[in-house]
């Protein structure tokens, strides 16, 4: 690594804070110009979209980070042994000073699918400001943790004390299918020190969140046949249940009554140390009233430290062109979320064998499986961890609380397995109001401000050995 060092800086903590601070208020309406520019470009990395706005989007990323002090920037991809080529990830780096840690930034530039347009009140790519927040598809997941790493650069400048190296991802929104393969190809290059994910949440406006737990993921495709050929439902019904009527039964073993997981063999982590409020997750998540929330125990361990499962897919007759006949086969596709601890094989198994040994009325049941994802528990007491709790709390004026979150970043466990020695901080840009992934997706602009000052000052904080 070059031998630079970092340009002295003021050591008053009080000071620095204040000085921080007042450089991210002055740099932010820049940050957010350039957010709004980013959610302008339609960079769906699902195949079914245009290909070439997500290199697009990788080009555009690549400018900022240049324009944020960095020389050594590139938009790269890897092939993997099967000839897949990945979507392009931007890769930028600068040398540690003499002595000082490397922190590798991570994001990612692909989003999701802007689904029902009937469903956003604003062109989901056109960034729209209400309230306080910036709606827009990617605006928070994650085009937001993009600007974070731009905008904490820009208000350190010169004075950035630690080595760098920003890595932002296109294809994650996708399952990050060539993540591992490009570890490999750039593994010197993206060696670091600490690892800074931005792709996770806060607890709330104005608390900030550290995420050191996440679940896994496995999911599968159930398919369920009753006959070789369809036939008439008069003729033949009462004897013969149809496969979807039979799918419903077995996708109904797998919770009990009280809306558990009841498949056999599955981990549950310990409780969380917090509980969220049932009113506030029932709004969080606009269940309908008069629906009663699933499963027994805390409601953050039902949400980040035990199993859960839903059907996110089903195959059947259409109602508009069914016929009156009895359906031969139907199938689901079922999400498995697993607690921190669980073997994600050893829960496939445990799924497979509850399925097959719950065959309704003998139906030929077939599993065919999907994708898997480690989950993630990070150490307590680290001094990356210390560095951000400081950060976190200095930023946003009030301690930051230890959360799991529910969904799943499979490729963190490839990082832990390229990187083993590495200190992995989860942070977020979003808030339960964000709603990521769906119509009309949000950043509060207050508290994106809030995370780049915070990314500020734990670069800072690294760079003086904070503990």
């Amino acid at each position: 690594m070059t031998d630079q060092r970092a340009p002295e800086t003021p050591t008053d903590p009080t000071a620095r804070l204040d000085e921080l601070r007042t450089r991210t208020a002055s740099a932010f309406a820049g940050i957010r110009t350039d957010l709004e520019a980013l959610v302008r470009i339609p960079s769906v990395s699902n195949a079914a979209f245009e290909q070439a706005h997500v290199r697009s989007s990788a080009d555009a990323v690549a400018d900022l980070l240049r324009g944020a002090g960095l020389d050594e920037v590139d938009v790269l991809t890897v092939t993997t042994a099967d000839g897949r080529t990945g979507a392009p990830a931007v890769v930028a780096r600068r040398p540690a000073p003499a002595g000082a840690p490397t922190v590798l930034l991570y994001a990612h530039h692909d989003v999701q699918p802007p689904g029902d347009a009937a469903a956003w009140q604003t062109d989901p790519f056109e960034p729209t400001e209400r309230d306080g927040r910036l709606f827009g598809r990617g605006a928070a997941d994650d085009k937001a943790g993009v600007v974070a790493h731009v905008g904490a650069l820009r208000v350190l400048g010169d004075e950035l004390g630690v080595g760098v190296t920003v890595f932002v991802e296109g294809e994650e929104e996708i399952g990050s299918p060539t993540f591992a393969d490009f570890l490999h190809a750039h593994r010197d290059r993206l060696a670091a020190d600490v690892i800074v994910v931005a792709d996770s949440t806060n607890w709330s406006v104005g608390v900030p969140g550290l995420t050191t737990s996440l679940r896994g993921l496995v999911d599968c495709t159930v398919e369920v046949e009753v006959l070789t050929h369809a036939v008439h439902s008069g003729m033949y019904g009462g004897p013969v249940l149809d496969a979807v009527t039979l799918l419903a039964r077995l996708v109904a073993t797998l919770h009990d009554d009280a809306g558990d997981v009841a498949v056999a063999g599955l981990v549950h982590a310990p409780d969380p140390a917090v509980e969220l409020d049932e009113e506030q997750l029932r709004a969080d998540a606009g269940v309908l009233g008069g629906v009663r929330l699933a499963g027994t125990g805390p409601i953050t361990a039902r949400l980040w430290t035990r199993p859960a499962i839903s059907v996110i897919g089903f195959d059947a007759p259409a109602v508009a062109t069914a016929s009156n006949t009895i359906t031969p086969r139907a199938a689901a596709k079922l999400s498995m979320r697993i607690a921190p601890g669980q073997d994600p094989v050893a829960a496939m198994a445990a799924l497979r064998a509850h399925l097959e040994e719950h065959a309704p009325f003998g139906a030929r049941v077939t599993v065919t499986d999907g994708e898997k994802g480690r989950p993630f528990l990070a150490p307590a007491d680290t001094p990356g961890m210390r560095a951000a709790r400081r950060a976190f709390g200095e930023a946003w004026g009030t301690e930051p609380v230890d959360i799991g979150v529910g969904g799943s970043i499979p490729f963190i466990a490839d990082l832990l397995e390229v990187y083993p020695d590495a200190q992995i901080l989860v942070t977020g840009v979003e808030d339960p109001d964000s709603r990521a992934h769906g119509a009309n997706e949000s950043v509060h602009l207050g508290e994106l401000e809030k995370v780049v000052l915070a990314e500020a000052l734990l670069l800072d904080h690294l760079a003086r050995g904070a503990s």
